[in-house]
């Protein structure tokens, strides 16, 4: 991770009418971090990622990446969202190479992403498969992978492994880090499992209940396996919980 800032929040505020969802959030998130942001059901996470993406038009203050205005053109952005988004009419390979041929990669960079991403989740052998006849484990795999295969320079996660159960997440989470550490995309990864936060995150944002506020930023430097039974990573999981427990 270098001291470059890559996105940076200033004074950002939401509202819907007379409701105020963000309250002048101001953080910096730095090239090649992985923040995770976590809060209270509801209080506005998912709204900022739409800020951020600009679905839904600033209230007040702005979002700088690079230092510039955000420019969805310009900028090379992924973004994961809640909802399954596999497109059920292509196959495996035909989904990750998708973001490549949209935007015009020449053949030769578009067949060897592909290739490294399939290698990278582990579909090789599945490529030709449509998404009917995959289980959860590989759907994901494979939104991830298309994800990733772009190298963005942003990539925007909202609880993409939301509806997954335990021992899944892990292995998926996994995966996650290890494409994050290949290809050095900056991850804003959104997540109401404090668990996950502390096991991916180098830093987890705790926000407010809405109209959210920052209530704290927790450095998470632990080692790489994290170990979910060690010490640190308990006081780290402990500390976060109460923060989003007495909001």
């Amino acid at each position: 991770m270098t001291d470059n800032v890559k996105v940076q929040a200033i004074h950002l505020t939401k509202c819907f009418g007379d409701l105020k969802v963000l309250d002048g959030l101001s953080f910096d998130v730095l090239e090649g971090e992985f923040l995770c942001i976590v809060g209270p059901t509801g209080c506005g996470k998912t709204t900022f990622l739409n800020c951020l993406t600009k679905l839904f038009d600033i209230t007040a203050g702005e979002i700088l990446v690079d230092a510039k205005p955000i420019d969805c053109k310009r900028n090379n952005i992924s973004y994961i969202l809640q909802e399954n988004s596999i497109m059920e009419w292509l196959t495996v390979e035909k989904n990750i190479r998708f973001g490549l041929e949209i935007k015009k990669y020449p053949e030769s960079v578009i067949q060897n992403r592909v290739e490294e991403m399939l290698e990278l989740v582990g579909l090789q052998e599945y490529r030709d498969y449509y998404p009917r006849q995959l289980s959860v484990s590989m759907l994901q795999r494979t939104v991830i992978a298309r994800a990733f295969a772009t190298y963005p320079e942003l990539l925007l996660m909202d609880e993409p492994y939301g509806q997954l159960d335990l021992e899944l997440r892990f292995k998926l989470e996994d995966e996650l880090v290890q494409l994050w550490q290949k290809t050095k995309t900056t991850v804003i990864f959104i997540t109401h499992n404090v668990e996950e936060a502390v096991y991916l995150g180098q830093r987890i944002m705790v926000l407010t209940n809405k109209p959210a506020k920052i209530k704290k930023i927790i450095p998470c430097d632990l080692p790489r396996p994290r170990d979910v039974t060690s010490d640190q990573f308990v006081a780290i999981r402990n500390e976060v919980t109460d923060l989003i427990k007495w909001w």
